[in-house]
């Protein structure tokens, strides 16, 4: 049988049309079927689609489109993380506005998204930098406000000198800035917070309620919460020394080192630094140099450990004779604890570095198991593992936790002026967001500054607050700060002149709730809906990068919960139930011999005996094949999602990046594994196309008996459906698509087998339920293949609206199964026997095994007993 090849180019956008002309994928959030609320990471419009969005919107679009036959409700929504600094970039390189690029940019990618054949709910779309989406941003600000929700206080920030900016912690690189490559200062602003730190505790322990989130995703959280438990110590210093303080406050989980101290170290921004700094010129100049640093954990713990000796000095807590000296450190932050910590370096890599450093030596008190104390040392490597306690006077012998318990106590019972000399205490890592950013392209923050009143929030009814379109950015800086108009408005509490808050909020604030804007995009008087919002979230499965598994959906989380503080979400706390983060797209390097990257597009590649090699297609010139890395315009090895749409179609697009490993792990982008899906599509194509000729039609009944060949395929089509079913239910993408490939085999072996078209009714019922069977099975994967095929198979409907078959599992029940045998608990072998055996043919054949009559050893048996379906146990 010889059949046209399938024409992906003119057939795709035919049914792409009927989908959007019949509203396929409209959701009513009426409709009373069961819900099921789907999301991928919706996308910054940066003006193309990568081959990440491509697997990432594929994943979603698979769900989405199989609970929809399963018989739900599905929302699939689709919007643009449209605020930020690279359009800012460009409005200064491309002389634009950032609202023209960004609309432009949506306008393209939208385009591109809608080639993949997604099913999505498009009249749901919404863009962050839409007035009508952050005027509901807004609102919701000056709603945390009047809840306690919301701070205005100083905050240490990263400030670029040149460009006039604050500066993200991933926009400093070495202590520069990103742009203007300035030494980055340390500055002290004023900014708004969001009071994250209010639910650190619920944000911790309600990660136990996310069962079906990573776990490594739910550890990085927990993590980022930093939940500890350990004491505040109160170190006196020697008298005389600071008419600033008299003690130094330290917050320690690590009690039980306290006679393996040798410093205390201070945060420069410490204000006992700070006052020794008034009349210490070298200190005041090591404290300058310590701002040129990154605000960032990971700068300060990368840089080089430098200190100062203040030459104050501190009283051991348990020994008065003994007095530490204090040092103000590069690498302790005033943002955890104290911003004073007491140096252990026997047990701690950091302290150890910096103690070798000044020569302040270093004391075990901790001596790991079956090590003798006498001969332990530590060098240039610390000790942080169990043991016990050693040269620690009254602790030597005790366990770590024992130490700590004691060490508490006794601190506990003593006092310095009147006050306990220590508290237990916990602390959280996690600090308060801060909102405020120093640009243009954001959602202005909805407050008024008057010099009479102070901090006004703009008038519910003057919302929103929108960004003036006349701004230039020729100069450095928050066009914002600089407009002539906009920021001079009335003081709205005693009409007198007040300016306009010129921050505009962090993109994660616009990122943190979109998920509930989606369910009711249309209400124009609220963010959300009652009643509709409640009955969408949680968003049943939300789907994308690992990137984002700690920031965006810990906002996310926070912002839900201060939506149902302020009465926006009902008593939802959670907003994804469900979270799967897929792996990247990578591709092989190639750089020419000059060491100028090459794009995959530039490169023909041949075998030779010795391996493969690349050559320039244009010169024939020689190019060395690199490494496997993620798809990265920087290393050039990216492949334009519209190429390989307009060569193969979206379907073969989509194929290949579900199947070719599991959806956790990376995706290796190779032209033969393009290549061998767009084959796999024109053998489905040509396989449905035998089924046809020899399938009944579709109204046949079914024969009162069947032949062996039709029942044999009639299981193969309803085992494929069962797993098929479970492999996407389960999140296994190319595990379904290796469930089709089988039963494609199968099926083309039974044609193949066929030697006459005139085959009984049997056999011709069972090809057109298969065939039915097979499109179903790949319809969610190609839907645009599908739906031709379906229409080949008689179809008048849409196999998109197809509700999914109910398999038949009795007719995939195996006849026979394997029993695990058990003597006296120790595993000897597998009994093959009927399903429906009697308990009395199942011990008869137990005992008959050649395994297990050498393990009785001629013993009696005195039992045998039998879990049906499940094992086997000789009990002698």
């Amino acid at each position: 049988m010889d059949f046209e090849r399938y024409n992906a180019r003119e057939t795709e956008p035919k049914w792409r049309e009927l989908w959007d002309e019949s509203g396929t994928f409209r959701t009513l959030n009426d409709d009373p079927r069961p819900k099921y609320y789907v999301l991928e990471m919706f996308p910054y419009p940066s003006g193309r689609i990568h081959m990440g969005h491509v697997r990432n919107y594929t994943m979603g679009d698979v769900i989405a489109r199989y609970k929809r036959a399963r018989g739900f409700n599905v929302l699939h929504p689709m919007g643009w993380d449209a605020f930020g600094m690279p359009a800012e970039n460009a409005a200064m390189q491309n002389k634009s506005h950032p609202a023209a690029w960004t609309y432009a940019n949506i306008a393209s990618m939208r385009a591109q998204l809608k080639s993949m054949g997604l099913s999505l709910d498009w009249s749901r779309e919404i863009a962050t930098c839409d007035p009508s989406y952050y005027k509901h941003q807004q609102g919701m600000f000056l709603d945390f406000l009047a809840a306690g929700l919301v701070d205005r206080k100083q905050s240490k920030v990263n400030w670029d000198p040149v460009d006039h900016t604050v500066l993200a912690n991933e926009q400093v690189i070495d202590g520069r800035g990103w742009r203007s490559g300035a030494l980055v200062e340390q500055r002290e602003l004023t900014q708004w917070f969001f009071k994250i730190s209010d639910y650190a505790e619920d944000l911790l322990k309600s990660l136990d309620d996310l069962p079906r989130w990573p776990e490594k995703v739910r550890l990085m959280q927990a993590n980022w919460i930093g939940r500890s438990e350990g004491l505040l110590i109160r170190f006196e210093l020697a008298p005389g020394q600071s008419a600033a303080s008299s003690e130094i406050e330290v917050y320690t989980t690590r009690p039980d080192t306290l006679f393996g101290a040798k410093f205390i170290a201070l945060a420069p921004d410490h204000l006992l630094a700070a006052e020794c700094a008034k009349s210490d010129p070298a200190l005041a100049a090591f404290v300058a140099d310590c701002r040129h640093v990154g605000t960032s954990e990971a700068a300060i713990e990368s840089a080089e450990k430098k200190g100062y000796d203040t030459g104050l000095k501190v009283f051991h807590p348990f020994d008065s004779d003994w007095r530490l000296p204090v040092y103000v450190a590069n690498f302790v932050l005033m943002d955890y604890g104290t911003g004073a910590i007491f140096g252990c370096p026997a047990h701690d890599q950091r302290d150890l570095d910096f103690s070798n450093k000044y020569g302040l030596g270093n004391t075990p008190v901790v001596c790991p198991p079956d090590v003798d104390p006498a001969s332990f040392v530590i060098s240039d490597a610390a000790y942080d593992g169990d043991g016990v306690l050693i040269n620690s006077r009254f602790l030597d012998g005790l366990t770590i936790e024992s130490a700590k318990e004691e060490v508490a106590r006794r601190l506990e019972a003593s006092t310095i002026g009147n006050r306990p000399q220590a508290k237990r205490q916990v602390n959280y890592r996690l600090r308060d967001w801060g909102i405020s950013r120093q640009r243009y392209w954001g959602c202005p923050i909805p407050i008024i500054h008057c010099t009479a009143c102070g901090a006004i929030p703009v008038p519910a009814t003057d919302l929103p607050v929108e960004l003036p379109k006349d701004v230039s950015f020729d100069e450095p800086g928050n066009p914002l700060d600089r407009h002539p108009t906009w920021k001079h408005v009335a003081c709205p509490t005693c009409g007198g002149p007040a300016r306009r808050e010129t921050d505009t909020m962090d993109t994660f604030v616009d990122s943190s709730w979109y998920f509930a804007r989606f369910t009711d995009p249309w209400n124009e008087a609220a963010p959300t809906s009652a009643g509709v919002v409640e009955r969408w979230l949680p968003v049943d499965q939300y789907i994308g990068g690992i990137e984002h598994a700690i920031l965006h959906l810990l906002y996310a989380r926070f912002f839900t919960r201060a939506m149902q503080a302020t009465g926006h979400v009902g008593a939802l706390k959670e907003p994804f139930e469900g979270l799967f983060t897929q792996g990247m797209v990578v591709h092989e390097t190639y750089r020419s011999k000059l060491g100028d990257w090459l794009n995959p597009s530039e490169i023909r590649i041949e075998s030779h005996p010795e391996g493969r090699r690349a050559y320039l297609i244009d010169s024939s010139e020689e190019a060395s094949i690199g490494a496997i890395e993620k798809m990265s315009k920087s290393k050039r090895n990216t492949v334009d999602p519209d190429e390989i749409i307009g060569s193969f179609g979206a379907d073969t697009a989509r194929w290949f990046v579900l199947s070719d490993s599991p959806p956790e792990r990376d995706v290796i982008w190779t032209e033969e594994g393009v290549q061998g899906s767009a084959k796999f599509v024109q053998r489905l194509w040509r396989l449905v196309g035998e089924l046809v000729i020899l399938a009944a039609p579709r109204d046949a009944s079914w024969p009162a008996s069947l032949s062996e060949p039709a029942v044999a395929i009639r299981k193969a089509a309803h085992a494929a459906l069962i797993k098929v079913e479970e492999d996407i239910e389960r999140l296994r993408f190319n595990r379904a698509i290796a469930q089709v490939h089988d039963l494609a085999n199968k099926l083309s072996a039974a044609v193949g087998a066929i030697e006459s078209e005139d085959i009984g009714l049997d056999m011709r019922c069972a090809f057109r339920e298969a065939a039915e069977f097979l499109v179903l099975c790949f319809a969610p994967m190609m839907p645009h293949l599908a739906e031709e095929c379906w229409a080949r198979l008689g179809h008048a409907g849409l196999v998109s609206e197809a509700p999914w078959p109910v398999a038949d599992r009795t007719l995939v029940v195996e006849d026979t199964i394997a029993l695990p045998v058990q003597v006296n608990g120790k595993k000897r072998g597998d009994l093959i026997i009927a399903r429906d055996a009697a308990n009395e043919a199942i011990e008869a054949a137990t005992l008959a095994l050649d395994a297990v009559q050498r393990a009785l050893e001629g013993r009696p048996v005195k039992k045998i007993i039998i879990v049906p379906q499940r094992i086997v146990n000789v009990v002698v």
